[in-house]
């Protein structure tokens, strides 16, 4: 892509990012839980697992609740949260460029490094729908394998035992502590144009490969990024 259509591109994102493209934090708020639901009808992994698990990865405290948050971006350890689809986006088209490839994305905080090969772009992995689903299905591998959905959580977050038990335990915590009365579904809201478009803000080619991925976070760092920046 050329240098003066991808400078365009990031200010055209920026620009649209101040003209009214975030939600209200009480809709964005729900976009998570609504995704997981649909992800729990279709692939059949328990509602209330993807809801908490989505509120171990991005939760913030709104009003005295933990509720997950869709546009938020970790980095090597450091999370971010956004206000908006957009600005999300632009921040990782920037990380990308700088050359990073470990970040997580979305609800579910799928690791690009890792998972981005199941994905068409990186505004499909900021989908929250692509995001849950891929969770979902991620996370019903891992408990045919594993037996029960404590220790296909913990392999979710790492395939290290001690890294796999704390995490575990923080989402049994959060299990315990869910809310039962699911947020109604948020109003269509205005989307990334980006999303949907022809072209994506980050174009990708994905090469052919038929290695399987074992979890959200591997015990070592070796492998090169699945997506090149064109």
């Amino acid at each position: 892509m050329p240098h003066s259509l991808i400078l365009g591109l990031s200010f055209f994102a920026l620009f649209l990012a101040q003209q009214g493209f975030a939600m209200p934090d009480a809709r964005v708020a729900g976009v998570c839980d609504s995704a997981a639901r649909r992800a729990a009808q279709s692939e059949g992994v328990p509602l209330d697992v993807l809801r908490a698990i989505a509120r171990v990865e991005t939760g913030r405290l709104q009003d005295g609740r933990l509720e997950p948050w869709p546009w938020t971006i970790n980095v090597e350890g450091q999370g971010y949260w956004f206000t908006s689809e957009i600005e999300a986006k632009s921040y990782v088209f920037n990380i990308f460029k700088a050359g990073k490839r470990s970040f997580d994305i979305g609800c579910f905080q799928i690791n690009y490094r890792w998972h981005a090969k199941a994905f068409r772009s990186i505004d499909a992995m900021f989908d929250p729908d692509e995001n849950a689903t891929y969770a979902a299905r991620f996370l019903n591998d891992l408990y045919a394998e594993l037996g029960s959905w404590p220790a296909a959580v913990g392999a979710y977050h790492s395939r290290t035992p001690s890294l796999a038990q704390a995490y575990s335990g923080r989402f049994q915590t959060v299990l315990a502590q869910l809310d039962q009365t699911l947020p109604a579904a948020p109003e269509e809201a205005s989307r990334d144009p980006f999303t949907t478009a022809a072209t994506p803000l980050i174009p990708v080619n994905l090469p052919q490969s038929g290695s399987v991925l074992g979890s959200l976070a591997p015990p070592s760092d070796t492998a090169i990024a699945f997506i090149s920046f064109n």
